[in-house]
């Protein structure tokens, strides 16, 4: 067999480096020192090393998903459906829950059904105190007691709050110890009970970067029927822009968008639930434009509270930009 048919050249700035027949790099088209050759050789290992690696790579940054575990509608029947939400981001390496939904016996079906393992997680984010985004805590606690759970620093002590007795009510010495709250002597923290009293929460109160590049953005929602609500939504860094989890938008989708904006301008992908779910046509159309032009949004995968007019006017503002995330569907990210 002829030289040039038993040599494999791969060409690098130094030199040109061949595989000969018997497996060993050898220098073509020029002559060079033994010491130089050795060297060269190490180098043609490196490169040949990090060629054949990088599939592992790109297959690692591909798991870079989100899994939608709970929601009223999708396509997989061994799923159970029901009104909540749930999603499991992994990113970079880490693995984040975002809410639990509102059955904890149906949170953990479909968490099993889907082969999550939650046993494995950096951390919890509860959007909000309201059941259909908290109650699979009474299962993920029997299998992860110990997971650190961001939760918005609520007043109503939802969570396990405290208050200092002296800020929470007036005093009037003139009355008897018999009818006066801890018989005068009120003790100086005064914590509110929990349904959940072993979970490691913690609480937050301004936009925070919980680990680098993921950080949690607080509103407190100005909406009749959900006043003074305080929720937390989820911005992650990525190479496209900013992916944002949007557990139900009480404080208006387009406010969580404005507190994102001091994170990043630019909004890659939204998720969850909008609030949108009894709103007028006129006002389903409006935010469909919105959020197309004004927010430039690059991409939406709405669920949850979002409404199925919602859904209709997304998906034809959008177009192939509109993600479908019915519960089970797993999306890839950048």
């Amino acid at each position: 067999m002829a030289a040039a048919q038993r040599r494999s050249c791969r060409r690098e700035p130094i030199a040109a480096l061949c595989l000969d027949a018997a497996g060993d790099f050898v220098q073509s088209d020029r002559k060079a020192t033994q010491g130089d050759t050795a060297m060269k050789k190490q180098f043609a290992v490196l490169v040949l090393s990090t060629v054949c690696f990088w599939p592992f790579v790109s297959a690692a940054q591909s798991s870079n998903r989100v899994t939608i575990l709970y929601d009223a509608f999708g396509k997989s029947p061994e799923l159970t459906k029901d009104w909540g939400f749930s999603a499991l981001l992994e990113y970079g390496g880490r693995r984040i829950l975002f809410d639990l939904g509102n059955n904890a016996e149906h949170f953990a079906h479909n968490v099993k059904a889907l082969k999550a393992d939650l046993r494995k997680l950096d951390f919890v984010v509860v959007s909000h105190r309201h059941a259909d985004h908290t109650s699979g805590l009474n299962y993920l606690l029997t299998i992860n007691p110990e997971v650190k759970i961001y939760v918005p620093d609520e007043p109503s002590g939802y969570f396990g709050a405290k208050w200092r007795s002296k800020e929470f009510y007036r005093r009037d010495e003139s009355l008897p110890a018999q009818m006066r709250y801890f018989d005068g002597n009120p003790p100086e923290v005064l914590p509110y009970g929990s349904p959940w009293p072993r979970a490691h929460f913690i609480p937050v109160s301004t936009v925070t970067e919980v680990v680098p590049g993921i950080y949690l953005l607080p509103t407190v929602s100005n909406v009749p029927g959900t006043l003074e609500l305080r929720e937390l939504s989820m911005a992650v860094r990525s190479p496209q822009g900013l992916i944002l989890l949007d557990g139900c938008s009480h404080a208006g989708v387009e406010r969580i968008l404005e507190v994102a904006g001091t994170v990043d301008k630019h909004i890659h992908l939204l998720f969850g639930g909008l609030h949108l779910v009894r709103a007028p046509d006129a006002e389903v159309q409006r935010m469909a434009g919105v959020l197309r032009d004004q927010w430039k949004l690059d991409e939406i995968a709405p669920g949850h509270c979002t409404g199925e007019p919602e859904f209709a006017a997304l998906k034809k503002a959008f177009g192939e930009r509109y993600l479908y995330a019915g519960v089970g569907t797993v999306i890839a990210l950048p």
